[in-house]
């Protein structure tokens, strides 16, 4: 990997800042104070359903959109490939469909969105490849790279690569929290403000859900709040996430990795400035993963919506779910590629048909189809799913083609046995369970 030293300096800076304020917080053992934990206040989380509606659009030539495109797709088993590369629907990619919604934009208000992509040392070169294809559309597209830190040693605390070209593997890409570092390093930050963008838009590259929306940029620029979160009610599917909390009488993101043990039940009931003064300390997030060869190395890490606490006016608006359609897993990719969504200039909507609009079935896709091509191999076709509630299937099973989901569906085969489900419905209360 090609790297000036001067960057090289700045990101170990800022390595170095994190790995000796996780050192610091170690030796004192602070914890966090769960008694001073308390729901937010109600100026703390705005309802989306409370805001004006706007016709305005000239706001959005100041707004960039920026793309988390770190993450390669391995948890579904792509290898080395970056995640935003998979096909989603029609033969369009997370990626394509990101430009689409962009484009759609600046055509019809007559507006010049800027969309910025933050890859990571995994993902660059093969996006920079990806993206020569949009050479021609209507989209200005800038790139830069997050920052790339040197794993830890669980055991020796110490960190793992020996220089700057150690092993690609000894090296990890610290989380959203780093945007902030990242775009000042990268001397990105300029491009945008020149051209006189003030806001800056940033979701995942997997979250076709989350469109520039004229209604909260509004209230942004209203408000004069620094800092905006998008907040959606959880549902069983994600009692992990991070929730707003009041600490202290101040808006602060609480990760479950923060809650004490004794607490993860309660947390899962739950619902420029500042660069150049160096303020940023967001918490530490501790992620614990296993190198390659087997050694257990920890990854510190800081997620971007702990600034929140650093900002003036910050708050959070409670969005509609349709905002928030991460996919992190093929159960994920199932939901979003069948005719529960239709797509609206590259969002994801979902379709009217659905009796239970806000309500998304739970899907749960047994370790044979966790590979992107295993998934794609058991199910011939999509299942029609606009009446589904609930879907397990676990073991070898295969999906015929047209087949429509109803109710609440479990399929499971026992261990070497296989189950393959011809083209008909699977409807009801149904448990198909092989003996």
């Amino acid at each position: 990997m090609s790297m000036t030293l001067q960057a090289f300096a700045a990101q170990m800076d800022g390595f170095f800042n994190l790995f000796n304020r996780y050192l610091a917080d170690k030796a004192k053992a602070e914890r966090l104070v769960w008694d001073k934990v308390k729901s937010p206040a109600k100026d703390q989380i705005v309802s989306y359903e409370s805001l004006p509606e706007t016709t305005d659009a000239s706001i959005l030539d100041k707004v960039a959109v920026l793309k988390l495109n770190g993450g390669l797709g391995t948890t579904m088993g792509m290898g080395g490939a970056p995640k935003s590369a998979i096909e989603v629907r029609e033969g369009m990619t997370f990626l394509d469909l990101s430009v689409r919604q962009i484009e759609h934009l600046n055509e019809k208000h007559k507006v010049n969105l800027t969309f910025i992509l933050m890859n990571s040392f995994n993902t660059d070169d093969e996006t920079q490849r990806i993206i020569q294809k949009y050479a021609n559309h209507n989209i200005q597209m800038l790139t830069f790279n997050q920052s790339r830190y040197p794993r830890v040693g669980k055991d020796s605390q110490l960190p793992i690569p020996r220089s700057a070209k150690s092993d690609k593997n000894q090296w990890y890409p610290p989380s959203h929290g780093d945007l902030f570092d990242a775009m000042k390093n990268s001397g990105l930050l300029d491009t945008p403000l020149q051209a006189g963008k003030e806001y800056i838009f940033v979701s995942n590259v997997d979250n076709l859900g989350a469109d520039v929306d004229l209604k909260i940029l509004q209230h942004l620029k209203d408000s004069q709040a620094e800092f905006l979160m998008e907040l959606t009610d959880k549902t069983k599917a994600d009692v992990k996430g991070g929730t707003l909390i009041d600490y202290d009488g101040q808006v602060r993101l609480l990760e479950i990795a923060q809650v004490p043990s004794e607490h993860v039940e309660d947390f899962k009931s739950i619902r420029k400035r500042l660069l150049d003064e160096g303020a940023l300390e967001l918490e530490i997030i501790v992620n614990p993963k296993v190198a390659d060869d087997g050694t257990p190395v920890i990854q510190l890490e800081t997620a971007v919506g702990a600034a929140i606490k650093h900002f003036k006016n910050a708050h959070g608006i409670n969005v509609p779910r349709s905002r928030f359609l991460p996919v992190k897993s093929c159960s994920d990719l199932l939901l979003i590629t069948s005719d529960l969504y239709s797509l609206e200039h590259g969002k994801l909507v979902m379709s009217p048909a659905r009796m239970f609009a806000q309500q998304t079935p739970v899907v749960k896709l047994g370790d044979h189809f966790k590979k992107l091509s295993n998934f794609q191999k058991r199910f011939r076709t999509v299942p029609h799913m606009l009446e589904l509630d609930h879907l397990t299937v676990s073991g070898d099973v295969w999906f015929g083609r047209n087949i429509t989901l109803r109710g609440t569906v479990i399929v499971v085969a026992n261990e070497g046995s296989r189950i393959d489900l011809p083209t008909e419905l699977v409807s009801g209360n149904v448990s198909i369970i092989d003996h």
